[in-house]
């Protein structure tokens, strides 16, 4: 039962659309509508409103560090399944109609909150490829590859697992943009 109950609750937190909230509250905008039609924070910085792109990756990097957490203090063995579940809540929303955001916001409060030095990895992973590319997807498909490469090297593989889990999903969830980066058509990201 304590499986199911993280499980969902984890889902029900990683699923508020905050990106879909905060536009169509400030700027009376569907955010679906603009750029990609994510309602991630990169698409969120497409309005042309910083404060709301960047309160919107804060609130979804928060809403995986919550479940996560309290999940970690108080029933550290399924640590794992709210990290899922979360990160699942956050691409599968079920306010609208299953269809989310990449996950990558949600996924650094995920691993930020399970070991700080997986999350400072995948940020500077991140960091790296975004200032040698601008491209804020192949970062992102390049960072989450970067934690369980770092687990395998460290000789850490009791968790491999559930990264490279992770990976396949991140990976999964940007599709598109790698099609695009193929055929060299991906939109450069402005992030300042």
């Amino acid at each position: 039962m304590e499986h199911f109950t993280i499980g969902i609750i984890s889902y029900l937190m990683g699923s508020i659309p905050f990106g879909f909230v905060l536009t169509k509250i400030f700027l009376k905008k569907d955010i679906r509508d603009i750029g990609s039609g994510n309602i991630g924070a990169t698409n969120a910085l497409r309005t042309g409103n910083k404060i709301i792109g960047y309160t919107t990756l804060i609130l979804d990097i928060s809403k995986a560090i919550i479940p996560v957490i309290y999940v970690k203090i108080n029933f550290p063995e399924l640590i794992f399944i709210a990290s899922l579940c979360a990160f699942l809540g956050h691409v599968f929303p079920v306010w609208l109609k299953f269809k989310g955001g990449k996950g990558v916001a949600t996924y650094v409060g995920i691993l930020f909150s399970i070991d700080i030095l997986l999350g400072g990895i995948f940020t500077i992973s991140w960091m790296i490829i975004f200032i040698l590319t601008k491209y804020s997807s192949l970062s992102s498909i390049i960072g989450a590859l970067s934690i369980p490469a770092y687990l395998l090297l460290a000789g850490q593989s009791n968790n491999v697992v559930f990264f490279i889990i992770m990976f396949v999903l991140i990976f999964f969830t940007h599709r598109e943009n790698i099609k695009r980066l193929k055929n060299k058509d991906e939109s450069k990201t402005k992030i300042y």
